[in-house]
């Protein structure tokens, strides 16, 4: 199984690719799509979504794993990342491609072992578990891939359905 992971955002979106064979995970392909700051959102949002278009023509993901998104404060932050999002999502979906969602606690679980993993903790995870030479960057790269080993652990086992609320 192909997993497309993402961390999204307006300014980064980081996207992480990873197969899953049995109980192996192996990097296919990583990176950012950014935007520029000062730019229109919407011509930030066509971005985001013409970029994850290539990637997934690219990449030809079979699922895709996304971070559920959680604010504290900046509800203006909060609905411009909301709407990356949703373009991502109606790009998976348009592509008819399988969306899960993890919230940070649920991938800092599956990943590291503890739901209360500092950023540090993940990045030396990711990188050990898919024997990376160097840790991906920027984090927002790390964080998708995490994502995308917390479906391939949790997918097709009985956490899946919990994680996703079914």
């Amino acid at each position: 199984m192909v997993i497309l992971g993402i961390d999204p955002g307006l300014a980064i979106v980081g996207w992480g690719i990873i197969e899953r064979r049995g109980a192996v995970f192996a990097p296919i392909a990583y990176g950012a799509v950014r935007t520029p700051a000062h730019t229109l959102i919407e011509d930030r949002l066509v971005m985001i979504d013409s970029d994850l278009q290539q990637i997934i023509n690219k990449y030809r993901p079979d699922e895709l794993a996304i971070e559920e998104l959680f604010f504290n404060t900046n509800s203006t932050t909060a609905i411009a990342v909301a709407e990356a999002r949703g373009v991502i999502l109606l790009n998976a979906k348009k592509n008819n491609i399988k969306i899960s969602e993890y919230t940070p606690l649920q991938v800092k679980q599956a990943v590291v072992g503890y739901g209360r993993a500092d950023k540090r903790q993940v990045i030396a995870m990711v990188t050990s578990l898919l024997k990376l030479k160097k840790p991906p960057s920027p984090d927002d790269t790390a964080d998708a891939l995490a994502i995308a080993l917390c479906h391939a652990q949790c997918a097709g086992s009985s956490l899946a359905s919990y994680f996703n609320g079914r």
